[in-house]
């Protein structure tokens, strides 16, 4: 297995990855957006893609976002979404790919990298757990839905 960062020709296989990932959070699914979605991504750089690459079969894929802590005055990144497709689990390619995210942040100067998941999501915080990340306990965090 090659954990790689994304490239135009994983469009295709990478999309239908991000597609699937949308409808395990009860998304309907959307192909053709994601496809756009995850193409926007691609071409303006402004996410970093890690794939899963077994013999040239995507199985699955993380993203990040650069964001910044002011405190500190350095980089972080926001560990947004994380999907391994239901063929390809337990497999090791979660635990691959939140290893070879560390290091993305590491080698990019980060101090952090930041993630949520839904509460009942029990095989994420068990795996996320397990490589040490640690719910927060000084903050609380809130979220507001746009119009």
């Amino acid at each position: 297995m090659d954990i790689r960062p994304a490239h135009t020709a994983d469009l295709e296989p990478l999309a239908a990855l991000f597609d699937q990932y949308r409808v395990f959070y009860g998304q309907p699914a959307q192909r053709v957006a994601a496809r756009h979605f995850i193409q926007n991504r691609l071409e303006q750089g402004d996410s970093v893609i890690l794939v899963a690459d077994q013999a040239g079969t995507l199985g699955g894929f993380t993203q990040l976002y650069p964001s910044f802590s002011s405190v500190s005055m350095k980089p972080i990144w926001i560990l947004n979404d994380l999907f391994v497709a239901a063929s390809h689990r337990r497999q090791g390619i979660a635990t691959a790919l939140m290893v070879a995210a560390a290091r993305h942040g590491t080698a990019t100067g980060a101090i952090r990298l930041e993630l949520a998941t839904q509460v009942t999501n029990q095989a994420a915080q068990a795996l996320y757990e397990s490589l040490g990340y640690g719910r927060d306990v000084d903050f609380y965090h809130y979220s507001l839905q746009l119009p």
